[in-house]
């Protein structure tokens, strides 16, 4: 799944501690977010949809073929 969150934390001027302790998360989780690497949890999608005010569906993009 593609995303648009460190386009977004950059766009804040914040670094991934910074964005990491924001949702109290590691700054490791928000790497691998960013990195299509993990995907959050439904409840770490909405906060971090919150934390933008972005809906979840302009933060992170799904196509069926992803894996």
């Amino acid at each position: 799944m593609k995303n648009r969150v460190e386009q977004l934390r950059k766009e804040r001027g914040l670094s991934q501690e910074e964005f990491a302790r924001a949702l109290r998360v590691s700054r490791q989780t928000v790497s691998s977010i960013e990195n299509g690497k993990y995907n959050p949890s439904l409840e770490l999608a909405f906060q971090i949809a919150d934390f933008f005010q972005k809906t979840i569906e302009e933060l992170f993009l799904w196509k069926e073929n992803d894996q």
